[in-house]
């Protein structure tokens, strides 16, 4: 291995930051905020009926953020929660009319993100990056 390449953690935490600056700088005007609250939407959104832990473990967040997000989506209007009638102590979370007239305009953001961060980037390339991070992720589960 060559010792004069940058850190993988490094790369990747640098990219997530500014990847962060994006998405608050872009989001802010619809109400969403940081720690990964359109993760959470779009997740919700594509998974009506969803549970908390489900999107924990999902989005391999701790609990704590999740119920954060979670609460500032609902105060925001976007989600809301129902009563699981299989199991009255947890709650399903459902996408508002808000959220689903917000969900072209977040995707559009999105899709902005990743057209900027791959914008020198072949069609090609761009599938390796993705084969490679997912590989990567997956090794990450086991540390």
């Amino acid at each position: 291995m060559n010792s004069k390449r940058e850190p993988i953690g490094k790369l990747i935490s640098q990219l997530h930051r500014q990847n962060q600056k994006f998405l608050v700088k872009e989001l802010l005007p619809y109400g969403i905020g940081s720690g990964g609250q359109h993760s959470f939407l779009k997740l919700i959104l594509n998974h009506p009926g969803i549970t908390q832990d489900q999107m924990t473990n999902e989005m391999k967040f701790d609990k704590a953020t999740t119920a954060r997000s979670v609460k500032q989506l609902e105060e925001s209007g976007y989600i809301e929660r129902r009563t699981d009638p299989k199991d009255r102590r947890s709650s399903l979370l459902y996408p508002t009319p808000k959220a689903l007239k917000f969900a072209p305009i977040l995707q559009s953001v999105l899709t902005d993100l990743n057209q900027k961060l791959t914008l020198e980037l072949t069609e090609e390339e761009v599938d390796q990056l993705i084969t490679l991070l997912q590989k990567v992720n997956r090794n990450s589960a086991d540390l």
